[in-house]
């Protein structure tokens, strides 16, 4: 006899245990991994999103105080913020998303000097780039002329932005700030201090809009961010800095200053990274501010630009949670590929772009669901509070690709690669404006069609983008990432 004849038998019965239980571990391990990624990223989410849409509805506090002025003053009020947005805020906003990448590399890898160095660098940056911005911003009225803005918006629109200038300095430490501490995944704080920066925005209206009219609404948004910023320093001050030099005091004989030091080579990155962000982010917020000037050329460009100005302020606070997302999305991978943890920053952004679809879905559901008692909060003209209510279902659409779109740029700018965001423009300006000029103007849908051309942008661009960051290689970025972030350490990263 065959003594050993059962053995098959008995081998490929193990082997197929094997096979049945090893299929639930597998889902198993997928299961975890992602509830282990959405309790981290509920972490970080959390405390930015209701600080970014309470901090959003500072403008939809700014709007509500221009239209209790009336019709002319939130058409101009709405012009020259636009523009104090494409020409200025849009450029620091761009300019400092540079450090997302940079520290939170840095914090994966567990660089303080390096995150310090950033934050001074990037502020220094921010200032430097705030001057000629501010001597744009007083030749206001020749600008908006050359796009056939009406005369006695343009004079009041000037008076706005001229005000604003004080906000243009602040923002340039502020920004810094906030993504200081959110690369690191410290939101707490700034959405405490968010929370009582908006509260005084609403007294500080209350008395300049009544002392100076239009101008002392704009001076009321720098004020709010002046208080902000001034928590933040001091909190950042206290807790991270003190707390960091004597830690190094102790480990390496008092080395305090060490994170001043500044090299030619930390200056070629960050201006590398920050002039890549600041011309992809540009691009995205243009688009907006584009289609706020476009509308401003309709037929009763008064009721057009109101109509369009209250819709975005309910983009405008959902655009908080998109923010919020996106910031996550770009910690997250950022802090593991500091690490080396390719796989995980890999798992990140999966979650993150699963979590941006479902979260659009929600966003223009929401909007659906309000379009009717939105438009009262700001006006109460019946031209406008009817055209809100048409448009803001076009924009529902909108956000369900917009969310997307924001998060997967989060992903690329976590690679520090934030060029990889360009390839969103092409669905913007060579599919969604192009449409969006053509339907309004010419097939006379007015400020629908430059709604459904936006619509068509998104959908483009996000389809785009998607594609981009399917195709990014991890292992690769992760070897990169550790290299940058461990740049003028004393220790290497392990292998």
């Amino acid at each position: 006899m065959l003594i050993r004849a059962p053995e098959p038998d008995e081998e490929s019965s193990r082997v197929a245990d094997d096979q049945i239980h090893t299929l639930p571990r597998c889902a198993c391990h997928i299961k975890r991994m992602i509830l282990s990624e959405l309790k981290k990223q509920r972490g970080i989410a959390a405390p930015l999103i209701p600080m970014n849409s309470t901090w959003f509805a500072k403008t939809a506090i700014t709007t509500a105080f221009l239209g209790r002025l009336g019709k002319l003053q939130l058409a101009a009020g709405t012009l020259g913020f636009t523009f104090a947005n494409v020409t200025g805020f849009s450029i620091l906003a761009g300019l400092c998303c540079a450090m997302e990448s940079i520290c939170g590399q840095a914090h994966g890898a567990e660089n303080h000097k390096l995150l310090h160095k950033t934050l001074i660098m990037t502020t220094i940056l921010l200032v430097v780039a705030s001057l000629p911005i501010s001597f744009l911003w007083f030749y206001v009225d020749k600008v908006l002329s050359l796009f056939g803005q009406q005369r006695e918006i343009i004079i009041l629109a000037k008076k706005y932005v001229v005000y604003l200038l004080p906000d243009l300095v602040v923002t340039s430490f502020l920004c810094p700030l906030k993504t200081y501490l959110s690369s690191q995944g410290i939101t707490l704080p700034i959405m405490f201090s968010s929370a009582i920066a908006l509260a005084l925005h609403v007294p500080f209206n209350m008395f300049l809009s009544k002392a100076k009219g239009l101008e002392g609404v704009s001076l009321a948004i720098g004020l709010t961010d002046l208080s902000l910023t001034i928590m933040l320093a001091l909190y950042i001050y206290v807790t991270k800095f003190w707390k960091d030099d004597d830690d190094d005091n102790k480990t390496t004989g008092g080395d305090r200053g060490e994170w001043w030091i500044q090299t030619r080579s930390d200056w070629l990155r960050l201006l590398k990274i920050s002039f890549q962000c600041c011309f992809t982010g540009c691009l995205e917020w243009w688009c907006y501010e584009i289609i706020t000037l476009l509308a401003g050329r309709l037929p009763d460009a008064q009721r057009n630009v109101a109509v369009l100005t209250v819709v975005l302020n309910f983009d405008y606070l959902l655009y908080g949670v998109m923010v919020s997302l996106a910031t996550c999305a770009s910690t997250r991978v950022s802090n593991e590929l500091g690490g080396g943890n390719s796989r995980l920053a890999q798992d990140a952004a999966c979650v993150s772009v699963v979590l941006a679809v479902v979260a659009g879905s929600v966003g223009g559901s929401a909007m659906v669901a309000a379009r009717g008692q939105w438009g009262s909060l700001f006006s109460r003209d019946k031209d406008i509070l009817d055209g809100v209510e048409k448009i803001l279902l076009l924009m529902a659409v909108v956000e369900v690709f917009n969310f997307p779109l924001a998060v997967c740029g989060g992903i690329v700018r976590g690679t520090s690669r934030p060029w990889l965001g360009m390839c969103s423009a092409g669905g913007f300006y060579l599919v969604g404006l192009p449409l969006a000029v053509w339907l309004a103007f010419t097939a006379h849908f007015g400020l629908r069609g430059l709604l459904l051309g936006f619509i068509v942008g998104s959908f483009c661009s996000a389809l785009l983008l998607t594609v981009v960051v399917g195709r990014i290689n991890w292992d690769d970025e992760a070897v990169k990432a550790q290299r940058l972030a461990c740049e003028n350490t004393e220790w290497t990263p392990s292998e």
